[in-house]
């Protein structure tokens, strides 16, 4: 009879235990440690551990803060890690532990009127991000065939892109342009005038004075209220360049997938180029068109084709990538590259900027590839007649400047002569003047008169 209750105290002491081990859980994963065995510029080499492409490692170097760093490659036993930030500190056979974290976007309503670094860290001094989630910095792949296509032009306040270079709803720009010819007011313009419901700007390996003039001067409080700017400057390490561009994407994306219509700006194309150029040569990949390694050009479609319309009844991301033409060649490989994935491009011309034409647009260079599905057949032959114009006067500009053209020699020229100061006109605008969408077309129709005979 005593052997019951012993039996009944034993399975009670079963049971606690069980449900000890049970809250205590299982064991936590064996983790290998690596050793820093090379660095070479900003690439770290390591051994003995074991890590996927875009895993966080945290690199223990003793006497200094942990540092972070993110696979970007690897060859037979050896990581080639890419530092997020400083290195300095770092000894040989430094610790190398891998870490279960992967790169993270912070999204959320609260986002607007922050400025962000790479690490989607606040730069603002506004206290720490509240109410936010995370998203994967790699975003999705939307279905080709279920995009909302490009049907509605988007007033972005500029009477020459409106009228002349007309964006739709959802379409990826590119702003080509050499060193000091406007491209940052024109794009200011469009931050302030475009018709948004959220602004997206990506400042990637810009000059650091520039991120405060851009949020202060151009954007201004009342822009901020519905921005979100992300800012990794030229002295960032390359792989936060990359973030910074990722980052901006996929916030916007974010702001989108809510039925949003968000306008991103990314400055600039090249400099994410760049960046990538840096990490894989670093890494070892061969050159292979001036300079830059194959996985340039496999990065830039990825991050492209991230913006544009989503699906059926969604939101829309219409995005301007500003491309810099190194020596004002529009032939470079990253601007020529930009070109064949784009959906338009906005040239400015060193020449028209140095004659005070502002914004210095050359139209002849220009072209929007959605423009003749989103406009009328009176918009679309109105837009003809005044590139028609304006190319004939421009084609024998030096004739006519020097007096070598005879009046009546030709009556498409004469046209041009006459109406080009009206012309030249049309395509200057000041910085704080704002032309909506139906002005531009009025006074597109004012300029040229009725159709010649």
């Amino acid at each position: 009879m005593s052997a019951l209750p012993e039996a009944r105290r034993s399975q009670r002491w079963v049971r606690r235990l069980r449900r000890y081990r049970q809250g205590l859980g299982g064991p936590p994963p064996l983790v290998v440690e690596g050793q820093l065995t090379r660095m070479v510029g900003l690439t770290l080499e390591a051994v003995g551990c074991q890590a996927p492409i875009g895993a966080r490692c945290v690199v223990k170097a003793p006497g200094s803060e942990d540092i972070e760093a993110e696979v970007v490659g690897f060859a037979g036993d050896r990581l080639y890690l890419m530092p997020t930030g400083v290195i300095h500190g770092l000894v040989p056979n430094a610790r190398v532990i891998p870490t279960t974290r992967v790169c993270e976007a912070p999204v959320g309503e609260s986002l607007l009127g922050r400025v962000l670094d790479g690490a989607g860290k606040p730069l603002d001094g506004k206290g720490p991000l509240d109410h936010i989630a995370c998203a994967p910095l790699a975003g999705k792949p939307i279905n080709p065939l279920a995009r909302t296509p490009i049907s509605e032009p988007l007033d972005v306040g500029v009477r020459a892109i409106n009228a002349l270079l007309t964006v739709g709803r959802g379409q990826r720009m590119g702003l080509f342009a050499g060193s000091g010819v406007g491209k940052s007011v024109l794009l200011g313009m469009m931050t302030r005038y475009t018709e948004a419901d959220v602004i997206v700007v990506g400042l990637v390996g810009e000059r650091g004075r520039e991120v405060k003039e851009f949020v202060q001067n151009i954007l201004g409080e009342e822009g901020l209220a519905r921005a979100v700017v992300v800012a990794t400057p030229a002295d960032t390490p390359p792989l936060m360049r990359i973030h910074g561009a990722m980052q901006a994407t996929t916030i916007a994306e974010w702001f989108r997938d809510q039925g949003l219509d968000v306008l991103l700006l990314m400055d600039s194309l090249t400099r994410f180029a760049q960046a990538q150029r840096e990490i894989g040569l670093a890494i070892g990949e061969p050159p292979a068109t001036k300079g830059y390694p194959p996985s340039v050009f496999a990065r830039l479609p990825q991050l492209v084709e991230r913006a544009g319309n989503g699906d059926q009844g969604g939101g829309s991301i219409t995005a301007f990538y500003t491309v810099l033409a190194e020596g004002d060649d529009q032939n470079d490989p990253i601007a020529d590259a930009a070109r064949a994935i784009l959906d338009g491009h906005v040239v400015l011309s060193r020449r028209y900027a140095e004659r005070g034409h502002f914004p210095a647009i050359d139209i002849e260079a220009s072209v929007s590839r959605a423009m003749s599905e989103i406009v009328d057949d009176e918009h679309r032959e109105l837009a003809r007649r005044f590139k028609s114009h304006y190319a004939d006067y421009e084609s024998n500009r030096d004739l006519i400047t020097v007096g070598a053209y005879q009046r009546g020699s030709d009556p498409r020229i004469d046209r041009a002569i006459d109406l080009h100061p009206r012309l030249e006109e049309f395509l200057r605008q000041d910085m704080q003047e704002q032309v909506s969408w139906s002005e531009s077309i009025e006074a597109l129709r004012q300029v040229l008169g009725p159709a010649d005979g």
